[in-house]
C-alpha cells in the first residue's frame, strides 16, 4: 500500500533520537523538554517501543463549501488519533484513508500535540506556512513523504515547525507546512529548502509562503501569498 514502507520505517527509527537536555529558550529555538516529556520518553523505552521526539495528533476537517467563518471551521474540526512512538504512528497511518479517497473539500492535519491547526492558536499566530499545489494524481506520494519527514524530525529548524496540512480540493490538492515565526527569514527560507530536499520536489513546482495574520485579514488560506520560491 505504501512505497518502500520498510525503508521509511527504518528512517523514522533512525531519526528518533533521545530528547535534548532540559533547556530554557524562546519558541522556535531549542526544544523545552519538560518533566512530562521525559517521563513519557522513559516509559516508552521501558516498554520496548521507539519514542518519537514529539507527540503528534491527526485532525480532520470536512469543510462546508461557501462557508468561511472561523467558528464553522472549528466546529467541523475533529481530532482523529494521537501517537508518540514509531509503532503508534504506523498503526494509525496504515488505517487512514489515502488522499485519493477523501471527499472534497477536506483538510487532513498533522500537528504537534498541544497545537491546534488554527491561525489563532498561540503557537501559530505569529507564524505562517509554505504552500505547494499538486495534481491530484501525485499528491498522495508527496503527502506521505512530508508526513514521514515531519514525524521523523528530519526537516531543518524542526522546533520552528508546528505541523502540516493536506487540503483536498476539486481540481488540485495543496500541501502546507506551518511554522511558528513568519518574521524569521532565515528559518523560513531554510524550511523551504529542507521541504524541497526531502520531497525531492521537481524544479517545476512553485512554493508560496503566507503569514497567518495575512490569512486572517483576507480570510483565505491560499490566496494572495506574499513570497514565492
Amino acid at each position: 500500500m505504501m512505497e518502500s514502507t520498510e525503508k521509511k520505517e527504518v528512517e523514522i527509527k533512525a531519526s528518533s533520537v533521545p530528547p535534548p537536555p532540559l533547556v530554557a529558550g524562546p519558541p522556535g529555538g531549542d526544544a523545552d523538554v519538560d518533566a512530562e516529556d521525559r517521563e513519557r520518553y522513559a516509559r516508552e523505552l521501558k516498554a520496548g517501543l521507539h519514542p518519537l521526539k514529539h507527540k503528534f495528533v491527526f485532525w480532520y476537517t470536512r469543510r462546508t463549501p461557501g462557508v468561511r467563518t472561523q467558528t464553522s471551521y472549528e466546529d467541523n474540526m475533529k481530532k482523529i488519533v494521537e501517537f508518540s512512538t514509531v509503532e503508534g504512528f504506523w498503526v494509525c497511518y496504515c488505517h487512514l484513508s489515502r488522499p485519493s479517497s477523501l471527499p472534497c473539500p477536506t483538510d487532513l492535519h498533522l500537528f504537534k500535540e498541544g497545537i491546534r491547526p488554527l491561525w489563532e492558536d498561540s503557537a501559530n499566530c505569529n507564524g505562517g506556512k509554505w504552500i505547494i499545489r499538486f495534481k491530484k494524481a501525485v499528491s498522495g506520494r508527496f503527502w506521505e513523504d512530508l508526513v514521514l519527514a515531519l514525524v521523523g524530525d528530519q526537516l531543518d529548524y524542526g522546533e520552528n515547525i508546528c505541523g502540516a496540512v493536506l487540503s483536498v480540493r476539486f481540481n488540485e490538492d495543496i500541501l502546507s507546512v506551518w511554522n511558528r515565526n513568519a518574521s524569521d527569514h532565515q528559518a523560513v527560507m531554510a524550511l523551504r529548502d529542507s521541504i524541497k530536499r526531502h520531497l525531492k520536489l521537481p524544479h517545476t513546482y512553485l512554493m508560496e509562503y503566507k503569514p497567518h495574520n495575512a490569512s486572517l485579514r483576507d480570510n483565505s488560506s491560499y490566496r494572495n501569498t506574499w513570497l514565492r520560491g
